[in-house]
């Protein structure tokens, strides 16, 4: 599984299985050893927005794509502060970054954001492993010193937690409420887009790891958006006056974290507010309305995954990061399923016979991925208007 044209110094990385399978390779970013849920994501942009993608928490990333790094990084493509991955894998060593936005190069960014990456690895292989034994926990580290703790990586290996009932939110939410001005990024204006001048209605965004640009989209369709913490109560949000409520992407077991909140989804979908969820925020509302979710043998994690609209007949290339998914037959019979995979007929999308509530596993906002499915956030904004109309 290593890969020697990569790695033409001595080792100072390992990967460990836990069947014992110790792997050397090239190490990079903070020197030591971390453990977690290996998954593969087959985009070939966007390295430093999955990277710092909330919904990778307790995870350790193979990049699919063999040349990752080559622009380097910077402070604006950002999707959080810091990087809740707990590490990352790569086919080649990191180039120099040859790119005029690039502040820092992804070695240089993964020793700041204080994660472990290894390099020098067969990422076909990996893959093909991934996908034929399922995702499980592993273990890497980077020893500049070349001297392999495998003690060190077998004690993380065992501490690391199963993702099956883990909640994860709270390693990844916000603490505080507060308002979000900052439309979608304009790259030629090098500039964040302005908040509307007279928003179309108030949308609070519960966080359990929401990212940037999911916020970003919300503003740009017109909104006055106010993100609430993921424990923030429904008798909170709902005297905030909210036009509709936003419920965003995270990590972990989608049961498990509706276990802590079950008690305010089902208060919030009492209120006949609108409601919109996105990849976790979809799971939850479907666990709401009584469905249930199940763990995928290595998920959905990409920027080209196909989408089969069912009301439209037309096919979206779409943006994943998703572990757990829904059981069709689960839901009630006064919902209808909108969106399914064409890679594995995984529901992808559903709606409200009656109540003013949608969502999506996929990731409409991409950042990385196509923007095709931007046209959700219009159709959020066309339910609250429906609605405000009705009243």
């Amino acid at each position: 599984m290593i890969d020697r044209h990569s790695s033409p110094n001595a080792p100072t990385g390992a990967l460990l299985f836990p069947d014992g399978t110790l792997v050397s390779c090239i190490g990079f970013g903070k020197p030591g050893v971390s453990a977690g849920e290996i998954c593969f994501n087959t985009a070939m942009t966007g390295y430093q927005e999955v990277l710092t993608d909330p919904s990778f928490a307790g995870q350790i990333i193979t990049f699919t794509f063999p040349h990752v790094g080559n622009v380097g990084t910077n402070d604006t493509d950002l999707e959080t502060e810091k990087t809740f991955a707990k590490g990352l894998i790569l086919r080649e060593f990191p180039s120099m970054p040859s790119n005029y936005r690039a502040a820092d190069s992804l070695v240089e960014f993964c020793r700041k954001q204080h994660i472990q990456g290894i390099a020098g690895i067969d990422t076909r292989a990996l893959t093909n492993r991934i996908r034929a034994r399922g995702a499980v926990n592993v273990a890497i580290g980077y020893f500049p010193d070349g001297r392999i703790d495998r003690a060190a990586l077998t004690r993380a290996l065992e501490s690391a937690p199963e993702m099956n009932g883990l909640d994860l939110v709270p390693k990844v939410t916000r603490t505080a409420r507060h308002p979000y001005d900052r439309g979608v990024y304009d790259l030629a204006a090098a500039r964040s887009g302005p908040a509307p001048v007279k928003p179309v209605g108030h949308v609070v965004a519960y966080d359990f790891g929401a990212k940037e640009n999911i916020l970003r989209c919300l503003v740009s369709v017109g909104f006055r958006v106010t993100v609430v913490p993921a424990n923030t109560k429904a008798a909170e949000v709902m005297a905030l006056k909210p036009d509709g409520i936003f419920f965003s992407n995270g990590p972990g077991d989608p049961a498990a974290t509706y276990d802590v909140m079950h008690h305010e989804f089902q208060a919030l979908l009492a209120s006949n507010v609108p409601l919109f969820g996105i990849c976790l925020g979809f799971q939850l509302l479907a666990l709401a309305l009584g469905g249930k979710t199940f763990k995928l043998p290595q998920g959905h994690r990409g920027a080209n995954h196909p989408v089969l609209n069912r009301q439209t007949g037309k096919v979206e290339i779409t943006s994943q990061n998703h572990g757990f998914a829904v059981e069709p037959s689960s839901l009630p019979k006064d919902t209808e399923i909108t969106h399914v995979s064409l890679f594995d007929g995984t529901l992808e999308g559903f709606r409200h016979k009656t109540r003013p509530l949608f969502a999506v596993q996929y990731h409409p906002e991409a950042s990385p991925g196509p923007q095709e499915s931007f046209y959700l956030f219009e159709q959020f904004r066309s339910l609250i208007q429906t609605q405000q109309a009705a009243a």
